[in-house]
């Protein structure tokens, strides 16, 4: 499980969250979204243990595994190498990752859609394919709780469709908890089972996705009209997804 229990974090007089309290178990998603300023990326970093809390408590466990939202180094570091990163935390101050450390990161690279990058290195990788060898380092963990920093940010159409496929993917065996933070409340909907929605004036929302994805919210937290539209998938199911009023409209 990981989450926040009566939270407050502020800066200077200023107040970024207050009194937030929510959780996520293990074998639930949760999205994150709201406009820039309103508190998400503090949020992420009250819950990682990154940003200290001027009242309240995280809940998480020792071991969080996190995907920031861009990963840099100039070091010629391959992916098998970053992947078994993950391992650190169980390896001690001066330990050294042994055969099974690699094979873990073998493996959490292969989960990730990234095996193909082991021997590459890092800094001649894509955005997109960075995040992607940043996840199998979140998951040589080992860690219950996953939590991911705007994953599709700077992503084409493309692959934001592959990262929300590989989301769902993770989330299917209910083996552990993941968080992340979108933009975009087709993210949500496509692969969170709750959402925390930052809403103005202080009051984040926080419920089942069917609860808090509605048009009547989103308006209220983007200040844009918003419609439900229902598109036919793949397979011919039947998709809801959520679109801001001007979308498809055209000056004559």
């Amino acid at each position: 499980m990981i989450g926040l229990d009566n939270a407050t974090v502020r800066f200077g007089t200023r107040t970024i969250i207050d009194g937030l309290s929510f959780s996520v178990p293990v074998g639930r998603t949760m999205a994150i979204l709201g406009p820039n300023g309103r508190g998400k990326t503090t949020t992420l970093k009250a819950m990682l243990g990154f940003q200290p809390l001027n009242a309240g408590r995280r809940i998480a466990p020792e071991i969080v595994g996190y995907v920031p939202q861009t990963g840099t180094g100039n070091q010629r570091y391959r992916g098998i190498d970053i992947a078994v990163m993950g391992r650190a935390a169980h390896l001690g101050l001066f330990g050294q990752p042994g055969s099974a450390d690699f094979e873990i990161a073998r493996s959490a690279l292969e989960r990730a859609g990234a095996a193909r990058f082991a021997d590459h290195y890092f800094d001649r990788l894509s955005g997109g394919e960075r995040q992607l060898v940043l996840l199998a380092r979140a998951l040589a963990t080992g860690s219950e709780a996953l939590v991911l920093d705007e994953p599709a940010a700077a992503l084409d159409l493309h692959n934001q469709e592959r990262l929300l496929n590989l989301l769902n993917a993770l989330r299917q065996p209910r083996d552990r908890a993941i968080v992340f933070t979108t933009h975009d409340p087709n993210h949500a909907l496509t692969a969170a089972d709750d959402a925390l929605l930052m809403m103005p004036g202080g009051q984040p929302l926080f419920g089942p996705v069917s609860e808090t994805i509605t048009p009547e919210h989103l308006e209220h937290l983007y200040g844009v009209p918003m419609r439900v539209v229902e598109l036919a998938g793949p397979s011919g199911e039947t998709h809801r997804a959520v679109l801001p009023a001007f979308a498809g409209t055209r000056a004559a």
